[in-house]
């Protein structure tokens, strides 16, 4: 692994550590692929700094635990602009 994967890996996890965004949110941030961030964070930072790892899991995990709340918000907001349309 090169010296750019690792800063960037490391630098991906401080940003999702310290703002608690999604892969989608600070792949747009940093202008690069949500599978960049996924593989940065998911695989690469497990061998360049496990206890970061293990801060960006648990964050991660909540946001599985909310997604589909924040699914039927979404959902909701698109049918009542939908509706205001009409």
């Amino acid at each position: 692994m090169n010296k750019v994967m690792i800063a960037r890996a490391e630098t991906l996890a401080d940003y999702i550590i310290d703002t608690k965004s999604t892969i989608r949110e600070t792949a747009k941030v940093y202008h690069i692929s949500k599978s960049t961030v996924h593989k940065d964070v998911k695989e690469r930072l497990l061998e360049i700094n496990p206890e970061k790892y293990c801060q960006v899991e648990e964050i991660f995990k909540k946001h599985l635990e909310i997604r589909h709340i924040k699914g039927g918000e979404s959902t909701k907001r698109k049918y009542s602009k939908l509706k205001e349309k009409v």
